[in-house]
């Protein structure tokens, strides 16, 4: 049987950690906060009601699942755009309204869904932000859903209705590659914007790259 209570001489001794000072604490804090907030949105959405009953319970599981599970932290860019914030709001309660109206006629018409697909789609920025964001704007559009995020790679994985053919998925990938890049266009970073081109090219296709579906990602 081992000891583990024997000290040995001249053996350096434990030294404890110092506890965090308030400027960490707050830092640290600052840090998570988009997490929190990503968190305690989805909280009220999951209970469909605005209410300071559903924001408080939400904080109280927001900051159980940060203490209880690892979870990277989501670094903030340090630029919002007031404007196209706006926009990007707009959009996402249209095509909220156009996704909701295009699953119901689906469902209801008379070929109903014909079918499904796993479809990947390779995100231009490398911001975990961001990738946040457009996983969770994706997923509330009806439609589609985030299956998995490869955060390393940039790659989102979509299970979407009625991806019948090649121009349906390119469609789709390029629905989630403007909504990352109406994301950027708010609140992505300086390198975020370089790399999508948003502020250097105007149009429905600005900033995004159109490739043809890869082989082995789709089904």
């Amino acid at each position: 049987m081992t000891n583990t209570g024997t000290v040995y001489p001249g053996a350096p001794e434990a030294v404890p950690p110092a506890p965090a000072t308030r400027k960490e604490l707050r830092w640290r804090l600052w840090v998570q906060l988009p997490l929190l907030i990503t968190l305690v949105a989805l909280w009220m959405l999951l209970w469909g009601t605005l209410s300071w009953l559903s924001f408080v319970s939400g904080m109280l599981v927001a900051f159980a699942v940060t203490r209880s599970f690892y979870l990277p932290p989501v670094e903030l860019s340090g630029r919002f755009n007031p404007f196209w914030f706006a926009v990007f709001l707009a959009r996402f309660a249209a095509d909220l309204v156009v996704g909701s109206f295009g699953v119901a006629f689906q469902a209801l018409g008379p070929r109903g869904i014909t079918r499904n697909s796993m479809v990947a789609v390779d995100l231009v920025t490398r911001s975990d932000f961001i990738i946040t964001l457009t996983s969770i704007a994706i997923s509330l559009i009806p439609g589609s859903i985030v299956a998995e995020v490869d955060r390393h790679e940039s790659i989102i994985y979509l299970h979407a209705l009625t991806t019948d053919s090649d121009e349906a998925v390119i469609a789709l990938r390029l629905k989630v590659l403007s909504v990352e890049r109406a994301l950027v266009r708010a609140l992505g970073s300086a390198a975020d914007v370089k790399a999508t081109g948003v502020l250097a090219m105007s149009g429905p296709t600005a900033g995004i790259p159109v490739s043809p579906p890869r082989k082995g990602r789709d089904s």
